[in-house]
Formats: structure tokens, C-alpha cells, sequence
């Protein structure tokens, strides 16, 4: 008996953290509501505020995939920026891989607001391309905002 109570506590712990992992409303942020390009523009600031040099985004059209060019500590960077509303897929990181390429950097990744789907994780594997979640854009966005404090 004190098995089978065990089993059902642990069962309803698992529910709950797959709830609230995989059910929970995100609370949008306002670069969720951002234009493409504001959205670059954005990226681009971040970047710069992690250390990163040389940033520069690209023309809008003929951009070969890739919307930001950086680099930092002598790596340099092709960066794809995708604001989306849904999961980012595969096409994206084919955009980078070909960018990377096009613009002879060391490293090619795609940065969205959202999360990445199982294949274009799988891709961005095979193909090294860095794959920069919205967790991963919190993240510079809070050590932007802490930065900002500590020059105050």
C-alpha cells in the first residue's frame, strides 16, 4: 500500500511540473510586439551590451540569411533573428548555416524570442549553428537591465 501511495505522489508531482512547464501563459514581453527589424535593431543592442564588437545588421533583403554581423573575443558571428509567434523551425537555421557561410564567419546562430522545434534542433546540430532561445534573450535582456543599474 505505502508503495502504491508513493507511485501516485510522484505521478501527481511529474503532472504538475509538466504543467506547469508545457501549459503556463508566458507574459509577453514588449519585443513580442516588435516589427522585424525593430526586432534586429533590438538583438543587435543586446549584443553589444554582452561584449559583443563590430555589430552591424545587415541590409533587409539579399541579407543571404543572416540579419546581424559580430564579433567578440576574435570569433566572429553570422546571427539569423527571428520574432515569431510559434516555434522556430528548420528553415531558419538553413538560413544561417548559408549566411555563415556566405559571410565567412566562424560561427552561424539563429536568436528568437521564442523556442526552436525538434528538427531544427537536429539541424542546427549536424549544421553547428547556435541555436539562442527566448530564455537565452531573457537572459541578456536582465543583465542588460542589471548593467544599466550598476552604471547608475
Amino acid at each position: 500500500m505505502e508503495k502504491l501511495i508513493i507511485g501516485i505522489a510522484a505521478a501527481c508531482i511529474l503532472f504538475g511540473l509538466f504543467f506547469l512547464i508545457f501549459h503556463r501563459k508566458r507574459k509577453p514581453l514588449p519585443m513580442d510586439e516588435m516589427e522585424g527589424h525593430d526586432f534586429e535593431r533590438f538583438c543587435a543592442e543586446l549584443l553589444r551590451g554582452r561584449g559583443f564588437l563590430e555589430v552591424e545588421v545587415t541590409k533587409g533583403s539579399g541579407d543571404y540569411g543572416v540579419d546581424i554581423l559580430a564579433e567578440k573575443d576574435g570569433v566572429t558571428y553570422a546571427i539569423q533573428c527571428k520574432r515569431y509567434t510559434e516555434p522556430v523551425g528548420v528553415k531558419a537555421v538553413q538560413e544561417a548555416y548559408a549566411g555563415r557561410d556566405y559571410y565567412d564567419r566562424m560561427v552561424g546562430a539563429v536568436l528568437t524570442n521564442q523556442y526552436f522545434t525538434a528538427p531544427a534542433v537536429e539541424a542546427a546540430k549536424k549544421l553547428k549553428i547556435l541555436l539562442w532561445d527566448r530564455g537565452y534573450l531573457e537572459e541578456m535582456m536582465s543583465e542588460e537591465t542589471a548593467a544599466c543599474y550598476r552604471r547608475d
